[in-house]
């Protein structure tokens, strides 16, 4: 069995790629999660490659959770931000080495996925965010649109005084016919929430994501219960303990993992599985045009509880400078508001070749015992545990 003999970063402060080399040459690209991504790949050379290299590379799941109890002490967002780059480099391997999607190895076949597009702005006045989602809409075919209300983590501060009261009434108007969505980004009080949660229920609105502070789960129970509009939530939340609880109480309507938060695609697929039993669907959280919305469209085609989109940025270059040309395919084509699942192998992807050369580049081998002395220190002593 073929076992990862190297394993490469390339990255900036924004986005870091992860290359896994097996030991018969075969290669696979993956992505951590974006933002402070040059602290990512130190973490991930120090906590995940001791513990990667050397290990089969055809059991992912089972190498994710080698990892996670190596790393035991350390289980926060950096670990697995970090865990995520591995994991999908491993999946896309395994989709090079069957000549299959990854959504052929989890079970799906090539083809659609209905979208929304998803607005990120809230310094943006109503009548222009209104006229903005309804020409992208009608350009591109999307038949479901998010847009912004509160401030983020904002205690029941507006953006600006009177905008959630303002913007709600201005986008539904302009948008008749298309799904519309919200996202308050924990800005409110439970109060608050269930007043602009009835709001939006009076306007058509059907979404309504983490209205409350995310990492309060009876706040978000409270709100759900309140309120007919579909709850939504779960996006930052990494730690299998929570994801039970949080399903457990149905502190939400409808679950969002996020791949790249969460540790990678199989720790995505636990959850979406916890969600099944349970009843509840799962709308993958993918707030940007990097390597998340592509492992969110695989696993949407997958499955069996997948909500009703997947989640799709509509923000160019003037909010996201950093993911301009990081692949030399265009994998993110809108027809008819959906994004497809094609047959090449893996992701689909190539990493632009010019991004590498300007990233940093950080690599750890299997020879290369003195890579990580604190995994040498307690290679020992964790050695039967693993």
């Amino acid at each position: 069995m073929p076992t990862i003999s190297r394993l490469d970063t390339f990255h900036n402060e924004f986005v870091c790629f992860v290359k896994a080399t097996a030991a018969d040459g075969a290669v696979g690209w993956g992505q951590t999660s974006t933002y402070n991504a040059d602290i990512t790949a130190a973490v991930f050379h120090r906590q995940i490659a001791p513990w990667a290299l050397g290990q089969p590379c055809a059991d992912i799941a089972a190498l994710v959770d080698r990892i996670e109890r190596a790393e035991h002490k350390f289980p926060g967002t950096y670990r697995n931000r970090a865990l995520a780059g591995l994991d999908t480099a491993l999946w896309d391997m395994a989709g090079q080495r069957a000549g299959l999607p990854v959504a052929a190895l989890i079970g799906a076949s090539p083809g659609p996925v209905r979208a929304y597009a998803s607005s990120m702005k809230r310094d943006i006045a109503p009548e222009d965010e209104a006229e903005r989602l309804k020409r992208i809409c009608a350009e591109q075919g999307f038949s479901a649109a998010k847009f912004r209300i509160g401030a983020e983590c904002g205690r029941d501060v507006d953006q600006w005084p009177g905008r959630t009261e303002a913007i709600i009434p201005t986008v539904t108007r302009a948008l008749p016919g298309i799904d519309t969505l919200v996202d308050a980004n924990s800005g409110f009080s439970v109060k608050r929430a269930i007043a602009v949660g009835r709001m939006l229920q009076d306007h058509g609105v059907g979404h309504f994501e983490e209205p409350v502070p995310w990492w309060d789960l009876d706040a978000t129970q409270a709100v759900t219960l309140a309120l007919e509009i579909d709850v939504t939530g779960g996006e930052q939340d990494f730690d299998m303990a929570t994801w039970k609880r949080l399903i457990a109480m149905r502190a939400v309507d409808v679950v969002q993992p996020d791949v790249m938060y969460l540790g990678g695609l199989s720790n995505t697929l636990k959850v979406a599985r916890m969600a099944h039993d349970a009843g509840l669907p799962c709308t993958p959280h993918a707030a940007n045009l990097g390597l998340v919305t592509l492992c969110s469209l695989h696993l949407l085609r997958a499955l069996p509880n997948a909500g009703k989109y997947l989640e799709f940025s509509i923000e160019g270059d003037d909010y996201y400078p950093w993911q301009r040309d990081l692949f030399l395919e265009n994998p993110f084509a809108v027809t008819e508001g959906t994004l497809s699942v094609n047959d090449a192998p893996g992701w689909g992807i190539t990493v632009n070749p010019d991004w590498l050369a300007r990233a940093n580049h950080r690599v750890s081998r299997v020879e290369d015992e003195s890579a990580s002395d604190y995994a040498a220190q307690y290679a020992a002593t964790m050695q039967k545990g693993l």
